[in-house]
């Protein structure tokens, strides 16, 4: 491992369960590769290193459970949230499937390995607790909240998006001084100088109407067609932007179905496809609906946006929503036919947004892809902490919830 002076090589692994671990990975490699301390930053789905029944197990897998069977998915969640119950299973399942991952990593030899999804961390903390890698181990937890798969025999540190998360893990256990409250990272161009009144004109925007974004995430899961519909049913004034996201011909079908309701003269509707100027779009945005997954709830409070929480997934996003209402930076509505009736409350009531917006901004930490890399190259945490069976057994106890 380099040492001294010496530029570091990092090495970041994600996995594609979703977007989310990889757009946090994505927003750390940009803030590597402008760091001059680093040498070399280099960022893999770990995924793309395991065979494809194992890799579609992940991802689309997933995917469908999250479109077809998500009360499944949810008591899953709630059922393995409890500290090692399934460790010796998943690790032994992971190191079947992920052995191309096993001999890049010991290839690479990088100095510093960050993870935003809990697989590969859970590989390498395998093999540092084995002796077959020497590399410094942190974790970046991708939700508000934390659930016992993050848990690693081995690591250097654990950034979490906030004090809660820390508390958990110093209760259970886990050293104080280990984890940083950092957020979760998003990309750097979340906080870049930024002309929204231009972008409002750009895109044929009014500047004297709000803008509700409503966001099916970007692989475009969920009902957009009928939120649109619903939405034609607003009152108050407002421009209503629609990003479907990748799904094949969702765009098309959300502006027929806006055709079939008709669209009021003071309303206006725009349905775009998938966009790499979400930070600009959240930036123009009064107010955003849509599922508070980890990275979405991190960008949206860096933008201050009142939120407005429909059909999350059972499990993570329920629980990002949670803190969203406890920390009054959201509402949610659990029938889509009450969506008009309580987005044109909140719309009428410009004291409350505004309450939003501060407890948003409050909550936010947009800059949590530079906390990580800064706290990283401070090498404070040159010997890992493991966690003995005996530590396991105890933070179990702890922990239990039944």
């Amino acid at each position: 491992m380099a040492g001294g002076n010496e530029q570091k090589r990092v090495l970041i692994l994600s996995a594609s369960a979703g977007t989310g671990h990889i757009r946090a990975a994505e927003a750390l490699e940009k803030v590597c590769r402008s760091t001059g301390a680093i040498g070399e930053t280099i960022h893999f789905d770990a995924l793309t290193f395991t065979n494809k029944l194992f890799r579609d197990f992940y991802s689309k897998f997933y995917i469908r459970l999250v479109q077809d069977a998500p009360t499944l998915l949810g008591w899953w969640y709630e059922t393995s949230d409890e500290p090692w119950m399934t460790d010796k299973m998943r690790l032994m399942f992971d190191r079947m499937n992920t052995q191309p991952l096993v001999r890049m990593i010991g290839k690479l030899r990088p100095d510093i390995t960050i993870c935003t999804h809990f697989l590969p961390a859970e590989i390498i903390s395998w093999l540092m607790v084995q002796g077959k890698v020497s590399t410094r181990l942190s974790i970046v937890v991708t939700d508000l909240d934390f659930h016992a798969m993050w848990l690693s025999r081995s690591f250097h540190r654990y950034f979490v998006a906030m004090d809660e998360t820390r508390e958990h893990l110093r209760m259970m256990g886990l050293p104080e001084g280990r984890v940083t409250v950092s957020g979760i990272p998003i990309d750097p161009a979340f906080s870049e100088p930024f002309d929204a009144a231009d972008f409002r004109r750009c895109h044929g925007l009014r500047t004297d109407r709000p803008v509700v974004l409503v966001s099916a995430g970007a692989l475009g899961v969920g009902p957009a067609e009928h939120v649109a519909r619903i939405l034609t049913m607003l009152r108050t004034p407002c421009q209503v932007v629609l990003v479907c996201g990748r799904r094949e011909g969702l765009v098309g079908r959300v502006e027929a179905r806006l055709a079939e309701s008709g669209v009021k003269p003071h309303l206006s509707f725009k349905a775009i496809g998938y966009t790499d100027e979400m930070h600009r779009w959240m930036r123009v945005a009064d107010l955003f609906v849509g599922k508070p997954g980890g990275l979405t709830t991190a960008e949206a409070l860096a933008c201050g946006l009142p939120f407005v929480v429909f059909s999350p997934i059972p499990g993570q996003e329920e629980r990002n929503s949670d803190h969203l209402l406890e920390k009054g930076v959201a509402i949610r509505c659990n029938e889509l036919t009450t969506m008009p009736f309580k987005l044109d409350a909140l719309l009428q009531n410009p004291e409350r947004m505004d309450s939003m917006r501060l407890n948003a901004i409050r909550l936010a930490r947009p800059h949590a892809a530079k906390t990580v890399v800064r706290t990283l190259l401070r090498g404070d945490d040159d010997s890992p902490v493991t966690v003995e069976e005996e530590e396991q057994a105890q933070m179990a106890r702890i922990a239990r919830k039944r």
